[in-house]
């Protein structure tokens, strides 16, 4: 059986404001995004590719360091941490092909994620991760998202990812909105499916967008899908903080992989290619 990686998803037990249905409908659609005129600009999002089984969404913030959800590094199964030689970033990965192929030299879960099967806030809140690749993606065309904190009640923020059913090129839901925070934790009404888990949220910055959080589950408030995200700060500092502490280490005695635009990854098992497992309660 292949390998699996649990896409969080349970029931919010939060007490949302009354607005949470009308926020929910004003949120804009997905939009597929399959030309290269509508990725320009968001080709520092990409499938962050997990053995031959299963994938994660994940985005650049510097040449080498990817950001993504802490839950992505763990078999859905077992449990195990997936071997960083078994990862692969795929920017902007679209129909077969990505801007740039990278593995991954070093992986970071937050120090206090504890990887199980009881789902809770605290473990939401502290469900980051960065990788650092094996070499810097250095294109005109790829760039580095800026990270920012700061995610208010009420504030529009977008989602660009990489789910079931639309697996070969991101989707941008351009406008949804933060209907909460709690014990870390960012409610929000974006739409989120398979394998976006690990998936930049932006909001606006003054020159650009700026990720301020990634996807880590997908829960229920009342009969509204709602999306959990993990606030900046602290976490987020905490996370990085383990590029400095850590000690070097070698991909595959040193050895990058090298990929050619043409060879594809394997496809991911699962419903619509994807090889994310989405548990209900």
């Amino acid at each position: 059986m292949h390998r699996l990686i649990a896409f969080l998803a349970f029931s919010v037990a939060v007490a949302l404001a009354t607005t949470i249905r009308a926020a929910a409908e004003e949120g804009a659609s997905l939009e597929r995004l399959v030309t290269s005129d509508e990725t320009r600009g968001w080709e520092g999002v990409g499938r962050l590719q997990l053995g031959t089984a299963s994938f994660c969404t994940g985005a650049l913030i510097t040449e080498r360091l990817v950001l993504t959800a802490a839950h992505c590094l763990f078999d859905g199964d077992s449990g195990a941490r997936i071997p960083d030689a078994e990862i692969e970033f795929l920017a902007g990965w679209r129909d077969g092909r990505a801007e740039a192929y990278r593995g991954v030299r070093r992986s970071f879960p937050h120090p206090d994620y504890a990887h199980g099967s009881d789902v809770s806030f605290d473990r939401v809140a502290v469900d980051l991760a960065v990788l650092e690749l094996d070499r810097p993606v250095r294109s005109g065309r790829i760039v580095p998202f800026a990270t920012a904190e700061g995610l208010v009640r009420g504030q529009e923020v977008s989602v660009v990812s990489y789910a079931r059913d639309r697996a070969n090129a991101p989707s941008l839901q351009e406008t949804c909105h933060v209907l909460r925070q709690a014990q870390g934790v960012a409610v929000l009404s974006c739409s989120v499916d398979l394998g976006a888990s690990g998936a930049p949220v932006f909001r606006l910055g003054a020159s650009g967008p700026e990720i301020v959080s990634v996807v880590s589950a997908k829960g229920r408030s009342d009969e509204d899908d709602v999306a959990l995200a993990p606030t900046f700060g602290l976490a987020f500092r905490e996370v990085m903080a383990q590029l400095d502490t850590a000690p070097p280490a070698v991909l595959n005695g040193g050895l990058a992989r090298v990929r050619t635009p043409g060879d594809a990854p394997a496809p991911a098992s699962g419903a619509g290619g994807a090889g994310a497992k989405f548990l209900r309660p």
